[in-house]
């Protein structure tokens, strides 16, 4: 038989709302050694995630985009749109102006193959687990389908 996602998801993650202080939704990831959460609108519709590469830009602050003078016009060599993103990331002060928004998620009732693939493919490191509604009922992580092939070694 095919092993779902829901065999190996850690069900009812914690979640944080955008309106979170940044300093707290850090400290819950801190004391409990997780290195990501969903974040739930007020209707606990999923609407982001805060990673642990979102909180870097925090200490590593954002370099501006290069660019070259040209005849007196300024010629970015990046989009100074994702300037503007990393810079508003960087001085955030709330879990919404830092988490990445849109994520992926996955149904219970997938296969785990899929899910570790899509995982692999995206190179993230979780997916929320949603029912129909988006409503968050679990998250999956890279550990997760690592012990869930353990346990199926035996």
């Amino acid at each position: 038989m095919s092993r779902t996602v829901a065999d190996a998801m850690t069900p009812t993650p914690i979640v944080v709302k955008p309106q979170t202080p940044l300093n707290e939704a850090v400290k819950i990831m801190a004391e409990r050694r997780i290195s990501g959460l969903p974040v739930v609108g007020e209707d606990d519709r999923l609407v982001g995630i805060l990673s642990e590469t979102d909180l870097m830009w925090q200490e590593a602050g954002v370099t501006p985009p290069a660019y070259i003078m040209f005849l007196d016009s300024v010629i970015y060599l990046q989009n100074p749109a994702t300037y503007e993103r990393d810079l508003h990331k960087t001085l955030g002060q709330t879990v919404g102006e830092v988490m990445s928004k849109n994520p992926l998620s996955i149904a219970a009732d997938k296969p785990l193959k899929a899910a570790a693939q899509l995982l692999h493919d995206r190179d993230i490191r979780r997916l929320p687990v949603v029912d129909g509604n988006k409503l968050v009922i679990g998250i999956l992580t890279r550990g997760d389908i690592v012990r869930a092939m353990a346990a199926n070694q035996d």
